[in-house]
């Protein structure tokens, strides 16, 4: 009877032993999952996630040759090597391409004396709503406004839906795209990294 009693008492169940360790377990499975998500995150710090990878990074610019929206003749990208273009492809009836416009119009102003060109080519839309939506938000001074009829310049940059950004160094190849809506900070420090400023 002493000794029935000493084994129940004393020391932990083997039934309850078990229970215990699928605990630990799933416990050491979220601390597990919960670190990989922190470096997920860490390894983004800092970035814009709507720059994103392309085929056409660090691929030379094709040779277009556009009709301008504003005037006469016609914009061909390469004969504006040895300037930093950015390239937006946009449309009046986009409504994020509105929300970003004055974003783009700010930053050709700030860096238009520093070697930058913006060009905007419209993506699937008339030349008379295009250049309504410009007469309503503003037209940027020196921006060059381009026409894409047949959508062969958004085949050759690839573009999935509007807006799309891309950066064209002074070699004219392409080094970076941004997908969506430009952003202040996404424009200047995309411009400042290829200008070799902080």
């Amino acid at each position: 009877m002493t000794e029935e009693v000493a084994s129940t008492t004393g020391g932990e169940s083997p039934g309850r032993a078990r229970w215990r360790r699928p605990g630990l377990f799933i416990w050491v499975m979220m601390v597990f999952v919960v670190a990989l998500m922190i470096a997920a995150f860490a390894t983004r710090f800092g970035t814009d996630p709507r720059i994103v990878a392309s085929p056409l990074i660090n691929k030379p610019i094709a040779p277009l040759e556009l009709d301008y929206l504003d005037r006469a003749g016609s914009l061909a990208l390469r004969d504006l090597e040895g300037q930093i273009v950015v390239v937006n492809f946009w449309a009046s009836w986009c409504g994020p391409c509105r929300a970003e416009h004055r974003y783009l119009t700010d930053a050709n102003a700030a860096y238009r004396d520093r070697g930058v060109t913006f060009v905007g080519i419209v993506h699937q839309d008339t030349p008379a709503a295009a250049a309504a939506f410009l007469d309503e938000l503003g037209w940027g001074e020196g921006y060059h406004y381009a026409l894409d009829p047949d959508s062969r310049a958004a085949v050759e940059f690839g573009v999935f839906g509007v807006p799309e950004t891309f950066f064209i160094d002074r070699d004219g190849i392409i080094t970076a795209k941004i997908a969506g809506p430009v952003t202040p900070e996404s424009l200047t420090g995309t411009l400042d990294r290829m200008l070799g400023e902080s």
